[in-house]
């Protein structure tokens, strides 16, 4: 994996009129990652679109050196196709990165239509999207929504190896994520103090 870096700069993020963080700065080098954690609505989606470029910060600036993946709520996947086409179609696009789908738990799935899958399953169904990207830098929010513990224990492993082969990983989560050596950042520590009223 080539060398890859994210950061941020003193970022300010307002959602309409409410300022949710402000003066957030972080930095992650090839083979590092940081949970970002913090009470529903202080702003963790919307950190993670600005590191991905899909939203504007009020302030501040991001540095990307790398191929990136997005990990969110839409999977980005046709409802209405099998999951095995659905997956194809974006291999065609993102390239060719081997994906173990048994590994996933989704070998025994590939004919299903994805307005079929649970949610554990469609989860599992973007890790496999994310994985075929073969991207240096992950931004995953909310990562272990709907999964059991055997699927949480997956995606640490997953996103273990990542790291140890070189990439980056921001996880934005409410909930606790194990992996070894991971940073973390708690929004509310960046709470605004009327700098952008």
């Amino acid at each position: 994996m080539e060398p890859c870096r994210l950061a941020a700069t003193e970022l300010a993020c307002r959602r309409g009129e409410r300022l949710l963080f402000a003066g957030l700065s972080l930095a992650l080098e090839s083979g590092s990652a940081c949970h970002v954690t913090g009470p529903n609505g202080v702003g963790k989606s919307s950190m993670i679109r600005i590191m991905a470029g899909l939203l504007c910060p009020l302030a501040g600036s991001v540095e990307r050196q790398g191929s990136m993946a997005l990990l969110d709520q839409n999977i980005a996947l046709d409802e209405h196709q099998p999951l095995a086409k659905a997956l194809d179609f974006w291999s065609g696009i993102d390239g060719s990165a081997t994906v173990d789908l048994a590994r996933l738990g989704l070998s025994d799935l590939l004919d299903v239509p994805v307005r079929y899958l649970s949610t554990g399953q469609r989860k599992r169904a973007a890790l496999a999207r994310l994985l075929g990207q073969g991207a240096d830098i992950w931004l995953l929010d909310e990562p272990l929504n709907g999964l059991d513990s055997e699927a949480v224990a997956l995606v640490e492993a997953l996103v273990a190896e990542h790291v140890a082969a070189g990439g980056v990983a921001l996880i934005a989560s409410h909930q606790p994520i194990a992996v070894a050596g991971m940073s973390k950042l708690h929004l509310p520590d960046f709470v605004p103090q009327d700098a952008y009223a």
